[in-house]
């Protein structure tokens, strides 16, 4: 039997009073077992207490989860007045140092909303802290409602880049996704390319050039309802194979030594 590919999902740092718990969202979890036939492994925030480089080797694929906080601007050279959201500072540390080691060590990455954002940062680019404050973009927060259908839903078209990953995918050039952020790229890091935009322009997703493995990072929510949506289904199936060649890879390497 093929070994289970092993999934790392980093957790958000949460207050409950009066104790921190480090969590990671079920739709996020389901996804991975139900496209993926994975195993998920909640990557606590403690960076400084992690042998990252040892948990890398462990790892058959690494999902950058959506977030309620946003990324502090110190990272990516933002002012002091972008500051004034939730942030997360232990979930930073953490991803931020992983996302390098993983994509060195050949290991798949997904990137989903702030997950994007994330990859963007940790490979040397900028934010726009607050896209709807930008001239030219649209708000691309998510709507009022408390029906999580409708929050989910797909709130606008994006263009997908004719020679990528996503067009191939897809099979054609545009789609209509689920996109509901607060921050967004402003300066792509070097190494990316874009793989889709808005309509406003804003690049709503991307991949890593001449990564050793499967390294894609989208603005949207394929996890919610994967298996519903075609094209989100396209996305996981393919970060599945990449991760389920990794473990096939990993399993190898452990039984020659």
């Amino acid at each position: 039997m093929p070994p289970l590919p092993v999934v790392g999902l980093p957790a958000d740092r949460t207050f409950v009073d009066p104790h921190y718990f480090h969590c990671v969202g079920e739709k996020y979890l389901t996804a991975v077992v139900d496209s993926l036939d994975g195993i998920p492994l909640i990557i606590p925030a403690l960076a400084q207490r992690l042998p990252l480089e040892g948990l890398v080797a462990m790892l058959d694929g690494l999902l950058l989860t959506g977030a309620t906080s946003n990324i502090e601007p110190g990272h990516y050279n933002g002012s002091a007045a972008d500051a004034d959201s939730p942030a997360d500072p232990q979930r930073d540390a953490t991803t931020l140092a992983l996302i390098p080691l993983a994509l060195q060590a050949g290991v798949p990455v997904l990137g989903i909303c702030r997950g994007l954002q994330e990859l963007n940062v940790a490979l040397g680019g900028t934010l726009h802290a607050k896209v709807h404050a930008v001239d030219g973009l649209y708000d691309h927060r998510e709507p009022d409602a408390r029906s999580l259908e409708v929050q989910y839903g797909a709130r606008h078209a994006v263009a997908l880049e004719p020679d990528g990953l996503l067009a191939e995918l897809a099979g054609g050039h545009e789609q209509r996704v689920n996109s509901l952020h607060g921050q967004g790229i402003d300066r792509l890091a070097d190494n990316l390319e874009v793989e889709a935009r808005a309509p406003d322009g804003l690049i709503e997703a991307v991949r890593v050039r001449d990564a050793r493995g499967f390294a894609l990072a989208v603005q949207w929510h394929p996890e919610w309802q994967v298996l519903d949506n075609a094209f989100y289904t396209a996305i996981f199936r393919r970060f599945a194979a990449a991760c389920r060649a990794h473990a096939a890879q990993r399993s190898t390497s452990v039984a020659i030594s």
